[in-house]
């Protein structure tokens, strides 16, 4: 009867391949999506020729510089020290299980040999490689899963037009047609799932540019960015690639996972934040940097602590997302020292408290900036984040419990069930300054 429903869903797929209104997910996008949650934690890398200046991923658009003028920044990119094996080797240390990296940029720059435009790393800089076709192999071998980051918004091309919102003080911009710009995203997007092995997904950014803007909401579409008929085309040369947009909306028809950028899902923090009633029931990720530029920004110090860093881990399993912890390397291909030490520090947590993250749900007691909890089958790991408070009231849970531990230690923790709730004594010598963690095990 399940093969026979899965034969069904199949063709029923298929049919809907250049619409995908009516998308269902194939057996190996659904197998693929499970990995997902289950993996919990990623590395995202903002990384081009825009890391020259140093002034992070925006600066073309911040500093309004011509077509003429940026087009010089490619000869000065010569990553002469990138090495992708030690980059996999740094995310894979600090407990990460993907990588998703910048194909391309709101800039236009490739970061890859695409026949579809020479405006590439390979053609256009000394160093002359392709980054993501090593970056990839490194994955493979290591066992990580790669994902591309792709820009649908581009400040480089003429055929990106009507323009959107940013990217309007750009000089040297011709006016070109929007169907050869989106004829041009298919041809890329076919280049990076034919030419770099089995992928993760694609991640996408900059619809939201084709989108009035009101300060508070997005309003109607000033371009149609054929999301039917590339995600159908994504689908169709890899059909367990997962794919998400950051638009900050709710999920599109044949979009696989939906992220949250600076914010956790729901929180609403930020004004672009996606609200809390458009989180629909896909697969959720946090993307988050880890000072507090993505791109490299040379006079950026707000470096996130070692407790910030792993603080918002356990939060966004909490909300049952995962995290996308960002660096942007510099140009000569290195990443910078404060941020792998910081990896590595998060790693060595992770080494010893990553099973009440990895595989885990959401648990039964609401995040807040104190607790989380994350699940697996009846045991619940409750997360305590203030260092000092010994008490903690959880209203309104009444699971039947067979059992609280301190996770160290094995060592049972005081507790009282009411009515209205439970209560959870923490024994003051037991408070961990980033993370003190209790098993608590449910009837």
């Amino acid at each position: 009867m399940k093969k026979l429903l899965i034969l069904i869903a199949l063709i029923f797929f298929n049919q809907n391949l250049f619409s995908q209104e009516g998308y269902i997910p194939s057996d190996e996008n659904i197998k693929a999506r499970e990995w997902f949650e289950d993996a919990r934690f990623g590395l995202f890398i903002h990384w081009g020729v825009y890391s020259v200046l140093g002034d992070g991923e925006w600066v073309m658009n911040n500093q309004n510089i011509s077509i003429e003028e940026y087009e010089k920044l490619p000869s000065f990119f010569n990553p002469v020290y990138f090495d992708a094996e030690e980059w996999v080797l740094m995310a894979k240390d600090a407990g990460m299980k993907y990588i998703t990296i910048t194909s391309r940029h709101h800039d236009g720059f490739s970061m890859f040999d695409s026949k579809a435009s020479d405006y590439n790393i390979v053609k256009k800089t000394p160093y002359g490689k392709d980054v993501l076709k090593m970056l990839a192999e490194a994955c493979k071998k290591h066992d990580l899963k790669l994902f591309f980051y792709y820009s649908q918004l581009d400040w480089y091309r003429d055929d990106y037009f009507p323009r959107g919102r940013t990217g309007n003080g750009i000089n040297g911009r011709g006016e070109g047609n929007w169907d050869d710009y989106i004829n041009f995203m298919k041809s890329q997007l076919t280049e990076l799932l034919t030419n770099y092995g089995e992928i993760g997904g694609i991640w996408f950014d900059g619809e939201w540019d084709q989108f009035k803007w009101d300060g508070k909401r997005f309003g109607e579409p000033m371009a149609d960015f054929k999301l039917g008929e590339v995600y159908s085309l994504i689908h169709e040369l890899q059909p367990q690639a997962l794919i998400g947009s950051n638009h900050h909306l709710a999920p599109n028809p044949g979009e696989d996972f939906q992220m949250f950028e600076k914010d956790l899902p729901g929180r609403s923090t930020k004004s672009f934040a996606t609200k809390a009633e458009d989180i629909g029931n896909l697969p959720l990720e946090v993307c988050e940097t880890i000072n507090g530029s993505w791109g490299f920004n040379l006079k950026d110090r707000k470096h996130k602590s070692k407790k910030d860093l792993i603080q918002y881990l356990v939060k966004a399993a909490g909300y049952d997302s995962n995290l996308l912890l960002n660096v942007g390397p510099m140009p000569n291909g290195r990443i910078q020292k404060e941020h792998i030490k910081s990896l590595k520090e998060v790693g060595e947590w992770v080494n010893d408290y990553g099973k009440t993250i990895y595989g885990t749900r959401r648990g039964p007691i609401d995040p807040t900036d104190e607790i989380a909890s994350t699940q697996i089958d009846n045991t619940v790991y409750i997360h305590l984040l203030n260092n000092y408070k010994k008490t903690y009231f959880i209203e309104n849970f009444h699971p039947k419990i067979k059992d609280l531990k301190y996770f160290d230690s094995n060592q049972k923790v005081s507790y009282e069930k009411t009515k209205s709730g439970l209560i959870i004594n923490v024994d003051q010598d037991k408070l961990d300054p980033i993370d003190t963690i209790l098993v608590l095990n449910i009837k």
